[in-house]
């Protein structure tokens, strides 16, 4: 079955280019992102890799671990940070798992379970539904999945956005309106009461309707 939002991500061990993980010790009590890429020198991945690396300090000062994933072997992912930090001027500064018996693209719904046979001889094209985007909890629960064909590059900016968003949410019973920002004002989420409401804020609310409940950002 495929996984959804609030699942157990599913655990693993792994070879990485920082060593053998255990998936959910690896986390810890942080949050991560897990992203996978179909094959290594493929160029949309390639500036994906670079930027991520770029921006790895604003998912640091989150509290959150970044993890990469391809289906070709570890010792070939050095060769790639190479022409990576070449043409992006950034290499991984986190580890990238080496999935050549595709055990976590399948454990993640990414390839089919029928799938076997030498990474090596598989094209981009055979693996490219493997262009996934995971946000798990401290929890270990799944609280985002997105899924990118080949042709487009990912927005890790908007991971971000989102990553923000569901740690404001952990930590206050809010949810985020449309192209919610840092700073932006918030919604008291619809689970939530109007007497507990007046708990949680207790300057109140704007309410152009009973149900949108409109409060500014807690700290």
């Amino acid at each position: 079955m495929a996984l959804a939002i609030n699942d157990t991500a599913p655990d693993f061990e792994a070879q990485t280019t920082e060593g053998k993980i255990k998936f959910h010790d690896w986390i810890g009590d942080k949050w991560a992102v897990l992203f996978s890429h179909p094959k290594d020198f493929t160029p949309v991945c390639t500036t994906e890799l670079g930027y991520m690396a770029k921006i790895k300090p604003d998912f640091d000062k989150r509290g959150v671990k970044v993890i990469g994933l391809s289906v070709d072997p570890v010792e070939r992912h050095a060769g790639w940070a190479a022409d990576i930090k070449e043409t992006q001027g950034f290499e991984p500064n986190y580890p990238m798992i080496g999935d050549v018996d595709y055990n976590v693209s399948k454990l993640y719904g990414m390839l089919p379970a029928a799938v076997s046979g030498d990474p090596a001889k598989r094209t981009a094209a055979d693996n490219q539904t493997v262009r996934n985007v995971f946000i798990i909890g401290p929890d270990k629960k799944i609280k985002l999945i997105l899924v990118y064909p080949m042709s487009v590059g990912r927005n890790f900016d908007e991971v971000l956005r989102v990553i923000d968003a569901l740690q404001l949410n952990a930590k206050h019973k809010i949810a985020t309106p449309v192209n919610w920002k840092q700073g932006d004002d918030v919604l008291i989420g619809g689970t939530v009461s109007d007497e507990d409401a007046k708990k949680l804020f207790p300057a109140g609310w704007k309410s152009p309707k009973p149900y949108i409940r409109i409060v500014p950002q807690p700290k």
